[in-house]
């Protein structure tokens, strides 16, 4: 059994086959995703989404979309957070996190408005027991910082890339980290060595599908612009990132699979009743 601790079923790249995406990962046997929300906007998508296919959800502003999000979003996630308080699909509030590598996103302004919002998530997570999925991207002490000052029942640090030392904050904190696509990479090596040292009971496994696609689907700008299309990530291809992981931690993979479900069901409590 696998899950696919983040993977994003409601974007535009499956609006055309989305059904048969979802079917074509629970053949190869990843029985659940979680399924983290964006914007306001996509928050009832999410939820029927893990309805339709037995799925998991989460509700939050990612901080790519803070920009255009509104303090009143704050406020209606918390009402949302209340109405679906007893939803079992509902695990997390997330994704939510600080973004300090797009540049438009790195000025003074949008970063006091990408703290607002992700340490107004964090008390709203706080408030309703919730678990959180963080955003990481070269944001990860500012990140721990907030989580000293609002601390919450834990989560997962999505698409971890971060130093040895953070990772053992997090872990410290009660938090997984997410490892995906980019650790199939060979050139990914801090990556990789951080993902042997870790204690398995911190690791979960994840695509960010469509996003961070894994080594084999990868085409670079000179392949594009030859005419090769780039590969479209899928939850499907968690089975085959998580050998990549058990090969480099010399690990049956049935070991790592049930390792790793037993540790997202830890974070994030609500999904051991799936």
């Amino acid at each position: 059994m696998w899950i696919d601790t983040h993977c994003h079923l409601d974007a535009a790249e499956f609006d055309a086959d989305r059904d048969l995406v979802r079917e074509a990962a629970r053949m190869v046997g990843v029985t659940r995703c979680v399924i983290p929300a964006v914007q306001r906007a996509h928050w009832a998508d999410v939820a029927q989404l893990a309805e339709r296919h037995d799925d998991a959800y989460a509700l939050g502003i990612h901080p790519l979309y803070v920009p255009q999000a509104q303090a009143s979003d704050l406020m209606e996630l918390d009402q949302a957070l209340r109405e679906r308080a007893g939803d079992r699909r509902l695990v997390a509030v997330g994704e939510i996190g600080l973004d300090f590598f797009v540049p438009e996103l790195c000025t003074p302004e949008m970063r006091e408005r990408q703290w607002f919002f992700y340490t107004g998530q964090l008390k709203l997570a706080q408030k309703h027991g919730l678990p959180v999925i963080l955003h990481v991207r070269r944001s990860a002490d500012l990140l721990l910082k907030g989580l000293r000052l609002c601390p919450v029942a834990s989560g997962i640090a999505h698409a971890f890339n971060g130093s040895q030392q953070q990772a053992r904050a997090f872990v410290a904190m009660g938090f997984a980290l997410g490892f995906g696509g980019t650790l199939t990479y060979e050139r990914s090596l801090q990556l990789r060595r951080l993902a042997c040292e870790l204690p398995l009971s911190a690791v979960v496994l994840e695509t960010d599908a469509p996003d961070i696609p894994p080594q084999w689907l990868y085409q670079t700008a000179e392949q594009r612009a030859l005419g090769a299309a780039q590969g479209r990530n899928s939850p499907a291809e968690l089975p085959r990132i998580a050998q990549v992981l058990a090969e480099l931690r010399g690990l049956p993979l049935s070991d790592l699979a049930m390792a790793c479900s037993h540790n997202a069901c830890r974070v994030l409590p609500k999904l051991d009743a799936l």
